[in-house]
C-alpha cells in the first residue's frame, strides 16, 4: 500500500505511518550507527529517512527499474541496493553518490547481504546464480552456479562464517570467503521467498504456499513444519510468506504475509522430546546430492 509502518514490538501498537513512495515498498534497512532508515521500492526510488524527524532527507538516483532489496554495510557508511536492472549499486550514504555499479547478473536481483569480511556483498539473482563481490575492487570474484531456479533469498549466519541461499529446487549452504559448497538441505517443492537464521543454529524457510520449515543448521534436519493461518476474509492463496526475520534475541520470528498481516511466532513452551521426537538419520557417505 506504498506506506511504511513503525510498530511497538512489546505492545503490538502502531506508532507511525510514513508515506512517500509511489509504488510498493520492497526493502527496508535500518542503521545501527545512525538514526537513519533506508527504503527501496518499485518506483526506482531509494530514500533515506531521518528517524528523529520522520522525514526523507536524501534520495539516491541511478536505478533504471524497480529496486527489490537493500542492505547496509555493518562497518562502512555504504548502502547496497539491487533490483530489476540486474545491477548491485553501492552508495555513499553521506554524499548521495554512487560508488560502484556492480554489473554481471543477467536477471533481477532478488536478495542482497553485506558483512564486514569478504565477501562483503553477496547477491542472489533470478538468473539462478549467486555472486560474491570484492568491494575494494568493485567486481565479482566468484559466481556460484549450483542452483537451477531463481535465487530468491540469501541469508548470512549471524555467528559463523557461512551463508545459505534458497531457491525453488532446494536450500544450499556455503562457506565464506570463496563460496565453497557445503551441502543441500532438502525441502518440499515450493517457491521459497525468504530465509532467517538465528544464533541457535535454527534456520527457517518461508514459502509461497504459507508453510514454514524449521531446520537444524548443522545436520539440515527438518525438525518442525508450521502452516500459517490466513486472516478471516482472505483467499486461501493469500497465505504466502514474503519476508521473515528473527528479533534481536533470536527467540521470536516475525513474518510478513500475503494477507497483509505481520505475525510474531515464539517457541512452544510445552514442547518436550516426547511430544516432538527427533527422527534423524545421517546420510551414508557419498550419497549426498552435490547439485
Amino acid at each position: 500500500d506504498r506506506t511504511l509502518k513503525i510498530w511497538d514490538l512489546a505492545s503490538g501498537d502502531l506508532k507511525l505511518t510514513l508515506t512517500g513512495h509511489i509504488s510498493p515498498v520492497r526493502g527496508i534497512a535500518i542503521s545501527d550507527r545512525h538514526p537513519y532508515m533506508f527504503t527501496v521500492g518499485e518506483d526506482k526510488l531509494v530514500k533515506c529517512w531521518d528517524l528523529e524527524t520522520n522525514k526523507v532527507i536524501k534520495h539516491y538516483h541511478g536505478h533504471l527499474s524497480g529496486v527489490y532489496c537493500c542492505s547496509l554495510h555493518p562497518t562502512l557508511d555504504v548502502l547496497c541496493t539491487g533490483g530489476r536492472d540486474s545491477a548491485v549499486r553501492v552508495w555513499d550514504i553521506r554524499r548521495k553518490e554512487q560508488i560502484f555499479c556492480l554489473s554481471g547478473h543477467k536477471d533481477t536481483i532478488g536478495s542482497l547481504c553485506t558483512q564486514a569480511t569478504d565477501p562483503q556483498i553477496v547477491s542472489g539473482s533470478h538468473d539462478s546464480t549467486i555472486k560474491l563481490w570484492d568491494l575494494a575492487a568493485g567486481k565479482a570474484y566468484s559466481t556460484l552456479t549450483h542452483h537451477k531456479k531463481s535465487v530468491r533469498s540469501v541469508a548470512l549466519h549471524p555467528s559463523k562464517y557461512l551463508f545459505a541461499s534458497a531457491s525453488a529446487d532446494n536450500i544450499k549452504q556455503w562457506k565464506c570467503p570463496e563460496g565453497t559448497f557445503m551441502k543441500n538441505v532438502e525441502c518440499p517443492r515450493a517457491i521459497i521467498n525468504c530465509l532467517a537464521i538465528n544464533h541457535d543454529d535454527v534456520f527457517v524457510a518461508g514459502q509461497d504456499n504459507g508453510s514454514m520449515q524449521f531446520f537444524d543448521w548443522k545436520t539440515g534436519y527438518n525438525f518442525h513444519n508450521e502452516k500459517t493461518i490466513v486472516q478471516p476474509g482472505s483467499l486461501e492463496s493469500e497465505a504466502g510468506i514474503y519476508a521473515m526475520t528473527f528479533d534481536k534475541t533470536g527467540t521470536r520470528l516475525i513474518t510478513c504475509e500475503a494477507d497483509k498481516t505481520i505475525k510474531i511466532w515464539k517457541e512452544d513452551e510445552n514442547a518436550t522430546p516426547q511430544t516432538h521426537p527427533v527422527d534423524w538419520k545421517a546420510a551414508a557417505p557419498g550419497t549426498e546430492k552435490r547439485w
